[in-house]
């Protein structure tokens, strides 16, 4: 009897392990052959090597936001708990330390794409493979690993939440972490926010407002934490450095894929300005609409999904990199052919590079087509924001409000 039963598992778990191997296979091979490709192409991963000198700065009692890293000298942009975090990077040497976030990197690529058919709801079996190996040549994961950035750690920390079952007691912690790491994160709290509040008139508490309520107390702790052992350098972020924009680059660079970006390109000026204020409030106030709605809907991934948009346009500068929400995007979109090929040649081409850039500032002078094909992601994003605002698609199923099964 014990034999007949083996048996029986045995034949229905080959099945599945087979197409797992060979998903794990073509993952495996697609990461060696972007290993090769990115040594090839001597990446710098210059944004890691910012990361390890504010950890050096830390650990060395120094002003943290007058430190400057690298030949480009680029400064600290991020709150002082990014940089408490950063401490550990200091006790590797160089070369392991990018090896480490290299391999931690497409780990965490793994990750978002196994979160993301979760939310999508198309969760199969060595899916998350098939999608990583094809997401890693994306330009947003491209340039994300190129610079040593940490994009995915935080999309992940993000949609490790929103996808965590209803009422889930820890639901709310990694948006809380992400924003104190870096701001713009913030927004998906925002969203949990009001959508609670519309819940709230007939419901009273319910599990949006608790999970926005975790994320803002995970979010002040932290903030706090940092500013117990970085006094000064937490003064000076929360005041002044935090409303200087002008510190991580110039607004109209070919990188920058926010609204503020194509707007500077648009009026061939580094500042904006009001337009760009204007925008962004009204991009801001349609997007946030579009995403409670859809939530209501019981659209979670179209949700989720509006918001991720909806801060990357908003933000004062977007890089190419942050875009990597393309990930899940891409695999919501995967059903439906027309859209799923458009969103894969748009964050998939590396179009945007194709215009003139460089140290001279040439987006100053782009003609109409220039300004189109630099505003790629800005544009889709925008369009896909429009399409959720303006309701639900003819046909489609309406998505519980608990997306998993799991904790």
């Amino acid at each position: 009897m014990t034999v007949h039963v083996l048996a029986q598992t045995a034949a229905r778990l080959t099945p599945v392990r087979r197409p797992v191997a060979l998903a794990a296979a073509a993952c495996l091979l697609s990461f060696a052959a972007f290993w090769v490709a990115q040594r090839a192409a001597g990446v710098s991963m210059i944004d890691l090597m910012v990361y390890r000198a504010e950890g050096g700065a830390v650990r060395a009692g120094a002003d943290l936001y007058e430190m400057r890293a690298t030949r480009a000298r680029l400064p600290t942009t991020y709150p002082p708990f990014a940089a408490l975090l950063f401490t550990p990077l200091t006790l590797l040497g160089v070369p392991e330390m990018r090896t480490l976030a290299t391999v931690a990197n497409l780990a965490l690529l793994v990750a978002l794409a196994h979160l993301s058919l979760r939310l999508a709801g198309r969760e199969r079996p060595g899916a998350a493979l098939w999608v990583a190996a094809l997401a890693v040549w994306c330009e947003p994961v491209w340039t994300t690993l190129r610079y040593g950035q940490i994009n995915l750690l935080l999309a992940v920390a993000v949609l490790w939440d929103l996808t965590r079952r209803a009422g889930h007691r820890g639901a709310g912690a990694g948006i809380g972490l992400a924003a104190a790491v870096k701001l713009t994160p913030a927004l998906f709290a925002l969203f949990l926010l009001l959508t609670g509040l519309v819940r709230a008139r007939g419901a009273g508490w319910n599990p949006w407002l608790r999970q926005a309520a975790t994320a803002l107390a995970v979010f002040a702790g932290a903030t706090l934490a940092a500013a117990l052992v970085l006094p000064a350098d937490s003064r000076r972020f929360w005041t002044s450095t935090v409303f200087e924009t002008s510190r991580v680059g110039h607004a109209e660079d070919t990188a920058n894929q926010s609204l503020r970006g194509v707007l500077a390109r648009l009026l061939h000026t580094g500042a904006p300005g009001a337009w760009w204020t204007a925008a962004a409030a009204l991009v801001a106030a349609l997007g946030l609409y579009a995403a409670v709605r859809a939530e209501l809907r019981g659209e979670r991934a179209r949700a989720v999904l509006c918001c991720a948009a909806t801060a990357l346009l908003v933000s004062p500068v977007s890089w190419s990199h942050h875009w990597v929400w393309c990930v899940p995007g891409l695999v919501l979109l995967g059903a439906h052919r027309v859209h799923g090929a458009v969103a894969a040649l748009v964050f998939g081409s590396y179009a945007l590079w194709s215009v003139p850039h460089g140290a001279h500032r040439p987006e100053l002078a782009q003609n109409g087509l220039q300004m189109a094909l630099s505003a790629l992601y800005p544009l889709a994003g925008a369009a896909f924001v429009a399409t959720v605002a303006l309701g639900p698609r003819r046909g489609a199923p309406l998505r519980p409000w608990r997306t998993s099964r799991t904790s």
